[in-house]
């Protein structure tokens, strides 16, 4: 069996900085990065809150996945991010299980960490982010 921990809670916005400052702002956090990840066409900023992290993510363009998500249903909610030590076990496990993937092999993530989404239809339609955090 795996260990899966909440690595980060992904809310997609329209304004990174508005997002920044309310989040900031409220919650007291800091921001640990920020990043352009071109791959996914986003902008994404990591604030650490507890145990956990609040990762914001403003599209570059309207025709990227956060983008069509944005104008689907607005700001809030995108991925649940889970933490795993090893990714392509992981991903082999769910695979075995026949849950559902969009990533078959994982992929360069903020950070330069590994990742790999798994389809919301595998769980109750919320999208899953399964990390591998490269140190």
């Amino acid at each position: 069996m795996f260990a899966y921990n909440v690595h980060h809670v992904g809310i997609a916005v329209n304004d990174l900085d508005e997002a920044i400052a309310s989040h900031t702002g409220l919650y007291g956090g800091e921001v640990l990065y920020r990043e352009l990840i071109e791959s996914q066409g986003v902008t994404e900023v990591m604030i650490p809150l507890g145990g956990t992290s609040i990762q914001l993510l403003q599209p570059t363009t309207e025709d990227t996945p956060v983008g069509r998500f944005l104008a689907k249903r607005g700001e809030g909610l995108h991925h649940i991010a889970y933490a795993v030590a090893d990714i392509e076990a992981a991903l082999a496990h769910l695979v075995a299980e026949g849950v559902e993937l969009i990533d078959v092999k994982p992929r360069r993530g903020g950070g330069g960490h590994k990742i790999a989404f798994v389809h919301p239809r595998a769980f109750a339609g919320t999208l899953i982010e399964l990390i591998e955090v490269v140190e």
